[in-house]
């Protein structure tokens, strides 16, 4: 499981850093302007998950799918809703991880 670092998007545009999705999964940082961006660059679909640990009325909250269709892409907001009360990040794992790369971005 890697750990992903948000990258600040400036006024002036951002040439981003991906990272290969890792096989165990990754962890986020949570927050009002944060996005995880997926691209998928294989020739199937893949399912990205954020797990939504919390609860309403003691009944699970549903986790957060994504598919990403093949050579397609995808914007995630980062939400508090996804914080893990044990790290304080979110957790993201892929159905799948062959040509997938991701990378947060911090909006301005």
């Amino acid at each position: 499981m890697a750990i992903l670092s948000a990258q600040r998007l400036p006024l002036g545009g951002l040439q981003a850093t991906f990272s290969n999705a890792a096989s165990g999964g990754d962890q986020a940082p949570v927050g009002e302007k944060l996005v995880l961006v997926v691209r998928n660059g294989d020739a199937t679909s893949k399912t990205v998950t954020l797990t939504t640990p919390g609860t309403v009325g003691d009944l699970a909250v549903a986790d957060a799918q994504q598919t990403i269709p093949a050579s397609g892409s995808a914007f995630i907001p980062l939400k508090s809703v996804f914080r893990d009360p044990a790290t304080g990040r979110a957790s993201i794992s892929y159905s799948a991880v062959t040509s997938v790369t991701v990378a947060v971005l911090q909006l301005p």
